[in-house]
C-alpha cells in the first residue's frame, strides 16, 4: 500500500519545492541568542521570537539548573492524577497577577491552550466570531467546537458588528482575536472590540502570544496597552516567545472559565504537565520583567531604528511599531532567494510564503530582539541593501 502513497507524497513534495514553498529547517549548534551558529557559520539571528533576549539569559539558565535539582526533570503524569507540583500552582498565581486576570491554567503549549478553550465553553447553542487572520491554533480550536462559526475581515469593526448581529440568537457569543497578528505585526483594536462586546453581550478572548512581556507600559500585553484588561474575559499566551522561549502555554481568564477548563479541557486533561524546570524558570522571568524595564526599552529602540533605516532605504515594510517587521517581497521564490543571500551575508532570516501568508504576499519577517545591539541592527540593514542590489 505505501508504495503508491510514497510516490504520491514525493510528487507533492516536488510540487512544493518547485513552487519555492519548501521550508527547510536550519540546525543551530549554539544556544538561541542574537548571534547563532548555522552550518558552522556565525550569523546574526533576526528570525527568533526571543523578543527580550531571555532565551540564554544567565539568571534564567541558573534558575532552570536549580529547578532540576529541586523538582526533577518531568512529571510523567497529567495534572489531575499526580502531575501538579507547588511550582505549577505558584506560576499560575503569578501569571494571573501579572496579567490582571482571576485565574490561570497551564498547558503544554499555547497551541494546546487554544485547542482546549472552544470545545469546553461552546456548543451548538453558541457562536464564535473570529478574525480572519487569527493564528492556526485558534482556527483548529474552533473546528473542534460545535458552535456556529462566523468570521470577520482582519480588524474590520463594521464586519465584526454584522457578525455579532447574525449571532444574536446564540446562547453565548465569543469574539476571538490575536492581540498581535504574527505575520503583519498589526495590533487588534481591542478597545473597539470590547465596546462591541458590551453592546452585543459577547465575551472577548485574546491570544497575546506576540505581546506579553513587552507590549504595554509594563509589558502586560495588548489589553494593558489599550486599557481594557478588566474587559477581556480570556487571555491565552505562550512561555515560548518573550517569556524565555522554551515551551508551555496558558489560559488566563475568569475564575469560572478556568475551573471548567480544569474539568473538561481535553489538551489539559490528557497531556503531561508542563516540565517543572520550565515552570520554575518562568517564575524567575516574571521577577525580571517586574523589576526592570531595560530590556523592553532596548527592544523598542532597536525596533524604531530598524524600521526607520529600512524605510529610508526604500524597502516596502508594513507600518507599525511592533518588533515583527515584515519586509514585503511578493513572489515566494524571490523571498526565499533573498533569505539565502542574506544568510550568505551573515543575517539569518526566513522567507514566508503560502500557506503561511496569502499567495502573492511573500515576505521576509524580521524580528528584533533586546539582545541585538544598535550595530547589529545597522549591519542587518546594510545586508538587506547589498542583497537587494
Amino acid at each position: 500500500m505505501f508504495t503508491n502513497v510514497r510516490q504520491q507524497l514525493r510528487t507533492t513534495l516536488e510540487e512544493i519545492t518547485e513552487a519555492g514553498l519548501l521550508k527547510p529547517e536550519r540546525v543551530l549548534s549554539t544556544p538561541q541568542n542574537s548571534q547563532v551558529s548555522v552550518a558552522g557559520r556565525e550569523v546574526l539571528n533576526f528570525c527568533a521570537n526571543n523578543y527580550l533576549g531571555l532565551a540564554d539569559e544567565p539568571e534564567v539558565v541558573e534558575a532552570a539548573k536549580q529547578a532540576l535539582d529541586r523538582w526533577g526533570f518531568g512529571m510523567a503524569s497529567v495534572r489531575f492524577i499526580c502531575g501538579t507540583q507547588e511550582v505549577h500552582k505558584e506560576l499560575e498565581g503569578r501569571l494571573s497577577d501579572f496579567l490582571g486576570m482571576e485565574d490561570t491554567v497551564l498547558y503544554s503549549s499555547c497551541f494546546d491552550a487554544n485547542g482546549g478553550v472552544f470545545e469546553t465553553l461552546l456548543d451548538a447553542q453558541d457562536a464564535v466570531i473570529s478574525d480572519a487572520l487569527n493564528h492556526a491554533s485558534i482556527i483548529d480550536g474552533i473546528r473542534l467546537s460545535k458552535a456556529q462559526r462566523l468570521r470577520y475581515a482582519n480588524r474590520d469593526m463594521a464586519e465584526l458588528e454584522a457578525r455579532l448581529k447574525e449571532a444574536s440568537e446564540a446562547r453565548r457569543r465569543l469574539i476571538v482575536t490575536d492581540g498581535v497578528f504574527s505575520m503583519d505585526g498589526y495590533l487588534a483594536p481591542l478597545r473597539e472590540i470590547c465596546d462591541l462586546a458590551d453592546q452585543y453581550d459577547a465575551m472577548v478572548m485574546v491570544d497575546d502570544s506576540h505581546a506579553v512581556g513587552f507590549v504595554g507600559p509594563t509589558g502586560r500585553g495588548t489589553p494593558e496597552l489599550h486599557g481594557v484588561t478588566d474587559r477581556v474575559d480570556i487571555v491565552t499566551g505562550t512561555l515560548g516567545k518573550a517569556l524565555g522561549g522554551a515551551s508551555g502555554g496558558y489560559v488566563s481568564a475568569r475564575k469560572e472559565i478556568c475551573d471548567l477548563l480544569r474539568q473538561r479541557s481535553r489538551p489539559y486533561l490528557f497531556s503531561n504537565s508542563l516540565a517543572p524546570v520550565i515552570a520554575s524558570a518562568s517564575l524567575r522571568i516574571l521577577d525580571l520583567l517586574e523589576s526592570s524595564n531595560d530590556a523592553r526599552e532596548r527592544l523598542r529602540a532597536n525596533t524604531a531604528r530598524f524600521r526607520s533605516e529600512m524605510t529610508e532605504a526604500g524597502f516596502d515594510i508594513l507600518p507599525g511599531d511592533h518588533p515583527i517587521v515584515p519586509v514585503m517581497i511578493g513572489d515566494a521564490a524571490e523571498a526565499g532567494a533573498l533569505a539565502e543571500r542574506l544568510l550568505d551575508l551573515g543575517i539569518y532570516v526566513i522567507g514566508f510564503s503560502y500557506p503561511v501568508v496569502p499567495h502573492g504576499q511573500a515576505r521576509i519577517r524580521v524580528q528584533l530582539s533586546a539582545a541585538h545591539s544598535p550595530q547589529d541592527v545597522d549591519r542587518a540593514v546594510r545586508a538587506f541593501i547589498q542583497a537587494r542590489s
